[in-house]
This record gives C-alpha cells, structure tokens and sequence, in this order.
C-alpha cells in the first residue's frame, strides 16, 4: 500500500481558526451541508463557510435549537435530520433531493461532523450500537443518499479523531455485544470514519468527487455531555475546580480549522481519501501505541475500507445513489 500520508506544508497550524484558513477564499455561489452545524465545532464551520460566501444547510435533530443558534448568520438554513433514525436520513435526502431539482443546487459541500461520544450504552435499528450507528452508519447513508446531489468537484468531510487509536474495526463485534466499552465503542466509530473516506474517495474521483478525514484536536464542546468530571479531571483535561488544565485543547474555531481546510484548501486539489490534522495532512503512524498523532495504518487500509462499505451496505440496504 502507497503511503500518501504526508503533511503538504499548509502554513497554517493547531492554533489556525476556522477564519484563518478561508481568509481570501470566495465561497459564493457554493453550498454546503454541515450535519450538527449548530453546536460546537459545527457551528463555528457553519459560521467560517456562511461568511465566506457558501450558502449552508444545518441538518439537525433538533430543528429549534439550530434556528436559535443560527440566527442571525446570513445564508443559513436549518432541516431536520436525525442520524439514528435511517428513515430520517432518506427524508432529508428526499426533501433537498426535490429542493435541488426546483433549484439546481447542487452540493458542493458535505461535512459529516454530528455524533456522540462515550454515551451510555444505547442499542438502535436491529441491535447497532449507537456510536457505530451514529457517527458511521447515519452519514455513511446520508451520503450516499445524497450521491446524485454532489456537485462534480464535491469534496466529502469526516469528522474522525486521534480517538481511533485506541480500536481498529471490530470485525468479530462491530456492536459490542460480547461487552461494552464506550471508550473503544467511539474509537472504532472514528476508525469507520477515516476509512470510509478511503472507499468513498475512491468512488467519487472519476468524477472529482474527493473525500477526507479529519482530527478536530481536543475541544470542550457539547460532544463531552457523557463524559463526567471526575473522568476530566483523571484525563489531566480540568483541574478539581473544573478550570481547563490542558494546554492543548483548542477553542472551537481552532477545532473547526481542520474540517474548514479540508473542504476548500486549493493545495488538496487532486487529492483524496487523506487523514488530516492541524490543517494539514497528517503522517502515518506505525507504532504500537495509541500516541494519539497521526493516523493508524489500519485507520487508511484500503481493503479494510472496502470490507467496512460492503458491509455497511448490507447492513443499510443503501448503496451509491440508491433511494434505499
């Protein structure tokens, strides 16, 4: 396998914002779905594409709260998509499938950056545990429902994490029905997002479709409601009075920097199918710890990747371009 992981010298950092790196950068007449564009990391992306010009659709579970915490930003829409529930996704698809006939609009644009972390045990569908569900199978279906929709020239954002470190796929137990642990279950959920941009990349390039993967870095955002402070404070992230003790977590328009590069950096041009971080691409990383700096082997295996999509067909009966 030909490693392609190689940092491209952006000029930009940890410490680059959401703004930094679209700065000169035209997005008009451009239109971007973010999914989860109103909280956290997603909405500092809503707000850095929507004031470069791009027109964006938040697609959200709760439409009120993503109307309240978008108001004011022009260019904004909201629609309701819920990632766990499929039947959800094919309305989504179905509603701005009809929106983009009347209108053309094409998707130039989509940011998977919506799911949950380290949540209780949570069983949905037949049996699917909620991370794999969620943060895999609930955009692995939106995408390619939407298939028809992205513009030639889309690019396709993942947001994965440092997190998969800590579990490759989990062929013999994708659900964790023989035990579960919600640490390992978020990690092989980020491990399925970096390597179904592998796949999808390579599906889409004949039409220069191209698909990345991305490490926000660590943030405080709503993403860490299930994580207790006791749990914080053991990880060195808050100290016992609940201040911040770790010096490298970002704020969230450094979090949002990485995501926004990838969907509009002129030096990706003609790439794909990349982990990145820190506004870059990131280096592989071949040791047998989980450093929690670039991006596993297993995490970019293209067989690996091919056996993940197949299997995530079969198990939503939804394929490239199929109405499901």
């Amino acid at each position: 396998m030909t490693d392609r992981q190689h940092p491209l010298g952006s000029g930009f950092g940890a410490r680059s914002t959401a703004g930094d790196v679209l700065a000169g950068i035209d997005l008009g007449g451009q239109r971007a779905v973010v999914t989860g564009g109103h909280s956290g990391l997603g909405l500092e992306t809503t707000r850095a594409l929507a004031e470069a010009g791009a027109d964006v659709i938040v697609a959200a579970r709760d439409t009120a709260a993503a109307r309240s915490a978008t108001r004011g930003l022009a260019r904004v829409t909201v629609a309701r998509l819920d990632l766990a529930d499929l039947a959800s996704v094919r309305r989504f698809a179905s509603h701005y499938a009809g929106a983009g006939g009347k209108n053309g609009a094409a998707i130039d644009i989509l940011v998977n950056n919506a799911g949950v972390m380290a949540c209780p045990e949570t069983r949905l569908g037949p049996g699917w545990d909620a991370h794999f569900a969620i943060n895999h199978l609930g955009h692995f279906a939106l995408t390619n429902l939407v298939w028809p929709l992205l513009a030639d020239g889309a690019r396709v954002v993942s947001v994965s994490s440092a997190g998969h470190h800590y579990s490759p796929a989990r062929w013999d137990d994708l659900h964790f029905e023989a035990g579960y642990d919600k640490w390992l279950a978020y990690a092989q959920s980020k491990t399925a997002n970096a390597l179904f941009a592998v796949h999808l990349d390579r599906l889409g390039r004949e039409r220069g479709i191209r698909a990345f993967s991305v490490h926000p870095g660590k943030i405080f955002t709503p993403l860490l409601r299930h994580v207790g402070r006791d749990e914080m404070v053991a990880a060195g992230w808050i100290d016992r009075d609940g201040n911040p003790a770790d010096p490298t977590f970002k704020s969230p328009a450094q979090g949002a920097a990485t995501q926004v590069w990838a969907a509009t950096s002129p030096l990706l041009a003609g790439l794909g199918g990349l982990y990145c971080e820190d506004c870059d691409v990131a280096r592989r990383n071949d040791t047998a710890e989980a450093t929690l700096e670039g991006v596993k082997p297993y995490a970019t295996d293209e067989a690996a990747a091919r056996r993940l999509w197949d299997l995530s067909a079969e198990m939503t009966g939804i394929g490239p371009g199929q109405s499901g």
